[in-house]
C-alpha cells in the first residue's frame, strides 16, 4: 500500500473516523446532496425533495451539460455534496469535481494510469464503473485494476491507494465502493475468469480489516458454523466445501461487484454473490455455496449473521449480486425490518434482515419459466425439467429459458418511496437458448462454457418493462413496457414522480401511483446511468449519466462483435439499439 502525506488543507478538515462517520450519517439526511451512490444507506434511491412535481414535471428543460470524453457504458451517478458534484467515468476511470457555483466549471479531474492491456480485455460486459463514494473528506474510486483510492475531496489529490488483486488472472473491479460508519468496503469482479468473490474491508485511513469470501472454508468466509443461519438454521460446518467437487471453489466465482446497503441500528450490511464458474453447470455439481446468495455480515467483524442462497446449483448465469433495499414494512399482518431483492432469477425477495426469515418470493416477469415457484420454509424452487441446462447435458441447445442470462433485472438499481409503498424497478424481458459446453481453466481467460443467443420473451417484441411491485404481497401494481431492456437506475421522490432512463437515450418522468408517462427527453446517447436529484441555490435538479454500453449495449461499445452469440448472447437480442441511439459520454442536467 502507498500512504500518501495528507494536504495541509485536508489536515484542517481530518477528523477522527467516528466523526466522520457520525457526519456522513447526517448527511445523507439532508435532501439538497447525493452523498453515496443510493442516495442512502438504505438504497431506496428516494429523495424528499418535491419542487420538481407531476403537475410542472412537463416544464423540465435541460439547464446544463458535460461531456466526460469517455465512450464507453456509463453506469452509476454522480455525488453532489454541497457547491460540489462529483462524476466518474468508464475505463480509464476518470473523476471529476465540478463547481455548482459556477456552471459546472471543472475544479479538478483525476486520471489514473492503468494498464489498458492487462485490464480491458477481461473485462467481462464492457468497461463500466457504478461509482464514487464519500467519507471523511475523500472521495473514494474503486478502479477498474482492483485500485482503491481515496482522493482529497478538495484539490482531487491522492490521500491513499491499494491495489487489492490482478488483472492477469482476470480480477477487476466494476463495482463502487461503500461508506459505512468508519469502514469502506470494496468486492470483485471476474466470475467469468474463475475468479473467487469475496468483499474487503478498510479503515478510512487505507488500513485493511478483513476479507470475507464467498466459498471456501468457514474461516476465509467469515462464516461460524453454529452462529451463521440460513433459512433459520446454522449453516453447519464445512457449509461450502459440502457443496464443490474437490478444489473447485478456488475458482467457483461468486464475485461482488453490485450493489451493498447497510442498516445503522443493526450494524449490518447486505449485498449479493454472483454466478458460479463456470457456466457450464455440468463441470461443478452440487449446490455450489456460497454463490449466488445474498449475506448479512456485522460491519465491524465481517462475520456472517445469515446467508441465503437463492439459485442452488445455478445452470443459467442468474447471478445474484443486484441490491438490496432496506424497507420497515408490514408483510403477512407483522412488522419486519425488510431487505427486498430483485434478483436475476426473476423472482423478488422479501426478507426479515434481521434473522433471514424468507418472507416473500414471486416471479417479477411473467415470462419466467425456470422455476414454478419457491418454497418459503425451504428456500428452493421447483425446477422446471425442460429447462435445465445440466439435466439436458453439454453440447445439447436447451431452448425457450426465461429469463435470458442478463437476468429478468440485472444490475440496474429499483427505488422505492415510503409514501407509495412500492418499489420501481428496471426490468429486462428476455429470454435465451443456453448450450453449455466443457472448458478448462486458465488462469486469466476465459471460464465461460456456454454459447447463448438472446431473444424477447413470448408474446411481444419489448425486450423490457418498467414496474411498480408490491414486495409486501410479491405483485406487480403496474406495468410500462419498453422497446428495449430498462438498464437505468430508477429514481422516486416525495412528489410522487418517478425517474428513469431507456436504452434509446430517454429520460422518462411517470406517476408513482399509476405509471402514466408525464416527460420524456432524449439525452444524447442511451442511458444505463442511475438518476439522482438535488437542490442549488435554492433550484431542485435531476441528472443522469447517458453512454450506451454495459451487456445490453456491448455490441455498440465493441464494434468488432458482429455474432449473434457474441458478448454473452447479447449483441443478436439488442441489434436494433444502434438504429435508436450512439455511443456517448454526457451528463446531462435538468431543472424547470
Amino acid at each position: 500500500m502507498k500512504l500518501k502525506t495528507l494536504s495541509i488543507a485536508m489536515m484542517t478538515l481530518a477528523v477522527p473516523s467516528l466523526a466522520a462517520a457520525d457526519e456522513l450519517l447526517q448527511m445523507q439526511k439532508d435532501p439538497n446532496n447525493w452523498v453515496m451512490p443510493a442516495g442512502n444507506y438504505n438504497n431506496q434511491r428516494y429523495s424528499e425533495l418535491t419542487q420538481i412535481n407531476k403537475d410542472n414535471v412537463k416544464d423540465l428543460n435541460m439547464a446544463w451539460s458535460f461531456s466526460t470524453g469517455v465512450l464507453r457504458g456509463h453506469e452509476g451517478n454522480s455525488l453532489v455534496i454541497g457547491d460540489t458534484m462529483y462524476v466518474h467515468t468508464p475505463f480509464p476511470n476518470l473523476v471529476f469535481a465540478l463547481d455548482l457555483n459556477n456552471d459546472g466549471a471543472i475544479k479538478w479531474k483525476y486520471e489514473p494510469k492503468q494498464n489498458y492491456d492487462e485490464t480491458v480485455p477481461v473485462m467481462c460486459c464492457d468497461t463500466v464503473n457504478r461509482g464514487l463514494s464519500y467519507g471523511d473528506g475523500k472521495i473514494f474510486l474503486n478502479q477498474a485494476d482492483t485500485t482503491l483510492v481515496a482522493l482529497d475531496a478538495e484539490n482531487g489529490k491522492v490521500v491513499w491507494s491499494d491495489k487489492r488483486d490482478d488483472a492477469k488472472r482476470g480480477a477487476t473491479s466494476t463495482g463502487a465502493a461503500f461508506v459505512f460508519k468508519d469502514k469502506v468496503l470494496v468486492g470483485i469482479s471476474g466470475g467469468e475468469f474463475g475468479v473467487r468473490g469475496y468483499v474487503q474491508a478498510y479503515d478510512l485511513d487505507g488500513n485493511v480489516k478483513y476479507k470475507a469470501y464467498s466459498t471456501g472454508p468457514d474461516e476465509e468466509m467469515l462464516v461460524d458454523p453454529n452462529k451463521t443461519m440460513s433459512m433459520l438454521k446454522p449453516v453447519g460446518k464445512d457449509s461450502s466445501l459440502k457443496t464443490w467437487q474437490g478444489d473447485q471453489w478456488k475458482i467457483g466465482g461468486g464475485t461482488t461487484w453490485g450493489w451493498y446497503s447497510y442498516d445503522p441500528d443493526l450494524n449490518m450490511f447486505y449485498y449479493g454473490s454472483g454466478n458460479p464458474s463456470t457456466w457450464n453447470p455440468v463441470q461443478r455439481p452440487g449446490d455450489n455455496k456460497w454463490s449466488m446468495s445474498l449475506w448479512g455480515r456485522d460491519l465491524d467483524t465481517g462475520m456472517a449473521k445469515w446467508v441465503y442462497q437463492m439459485t442452488p446449483h445455478d445452470e443459467w448465469d442468474y447471478d445474484g449480486i443486484n441490491e438490496v433495499v432496506l424497507v420497515d414494512q408490514k408483510v403477512k399482518g407483522k412488522m419486519h425490518k425488510t431487505a427486498v431483492h430483485f434478483d436475476r432469477n426473476g423472482f423478488g425477495y422479501t426478507m426479515d434482515r434481521v434473522s433471514g426469515e424468507l418472507l416473500v418470493a414471486e416471479k417479477f416477469d411473467p415470462a419466467v419459466n425456470w422455476s414454478n415457484g419457491v418454497n418459503l420454509k425451504t428456500g428452493l424452487h421447483d425446477r422446471v425439467a425442460k429447462y435445465s441446462t445440466a439435466r439436458n447435458g453439454e453440447d445439447v441447445n436447451t431452448t425457450g429459458i426465461c429469463p435470458a442470462a442478463l437476468g429478468s433485472k440485472d444490475e440496474q438499481p429499483s427505488a422505492y418511496s415510503p409514501r407509495t409503498g412500492l418499489f420501481y424497478v428496471p426490468t429486462n424481458h428476455v429470454c435465451m437458448d443456453y448450450e453449455p459446453f466443457e472448458v478448462e481453466y486458465v488462469a486469466g481467460q476465459p471460464y465461460v462454457g456456454a454459447t447463448l443467443s438472446m431473444y424477447p420473451a413470448p408474446g411481444g417484441t419489448h425486450l423490457g418493462n418498467f414496474i411498480a411491485w408490491d414486495a409486501r404481497e410479491g405483485k406487480i401494481v403496474w406495468s410500462n413496457p419498453e422497446r428495449f431492456s430498462v438498464w437505468s437506475g430508477a429514481l422516486a421522490t416525495a412528489a410522487d414522480v418517478v425517474f428513469y432512463g431507456t436504452l434509446e437515450g430517454y429520460l422518462k418522468a411517470v406517476d408513482a401511483q399509476t405509471g402514466r408517462e408525464l416527460w420524456r427527453f432524449k439525452t444524447p446517447s442511451g442511458v444505463i446511468g442511475n438518476v439522482n436529484t438535488y437542490k442549488h441555490d435554492g433550484k431542485q435538479y435531476i441528472s443522469v449519466l447517458s453512454g450506451v454500453g454495459g451487456w445490453a449495449g456491448i455490441g455498440m461499445a465493441i464494434p468488432s462483435l458482429e455474432n449473434e452469440t457474441d458478448g454473452l448472447g447479447a449483441v443478436g437480442a439488442y441489434k436494433s439499439l444502434s438504429s435508436w441511439t450512439n455511443l456517448g459520454g454526457v451528463l446531462s442536467v435538468f431543472s424547470l
